[in-house]
């Protein structure tokens, strides 16, 4: 039973910074693609970070060089560390998790078989 768990979000003015995490049980933590995307409403999901099992890291554009996505694979955990956030960064993120081995990150959404709940982030003055 695939679960991802994200904690960290929450209401942070532009500029500042917040470290998402992501606690996954269920699957060989190590072999799959894993990453983060997000969707404001209205709008599409969007892949903003992803990592494979070579430590292959990739980023949205839109969000370089402002996060940085890793993982503690001895506590099956995947971060998302956001720095100077801006307004068009309001989302809802979630972790998610492809069902078959990768090894090049890849950020395309429809490739995640597993999903969190989410956790939302709000960037407001």
């Amino acid at each position: 039973d695939v679960q991802l768990v994200e904690s960290g979000g929450g209401l942070v003015q532009p500029g500042g910074s917040l470290r998402l995490s992501c606690a996954a049980s269920g699957f060989e933590f190590g072999a799959h693609g894993m990453g983060w995307v997000r969707q404001a409403p209205g709008k599409a999901l969007e892949g903003v970070a992803a990592i494979g099992s070579s430590g292959n890291i990739a980023y949205a554009d839109s969000v370089k060089p402002r996060f940085t996505i890793s993982k503690d694979s001895a506590k099956n955990i995947l971060y998302l560390q956001m720095q100077k956030l801006q307004l068009e960064d309001t989302a809802m993120y979630y972790c998610a998790a492809e069902s078959t081995l990768r090894y090049w990150a890849q950020l395309q959404p429809d490739k995640y078989d597993y999903w969190g709940q989410g956790t939302q982030v709000t960037v407001s003055s």
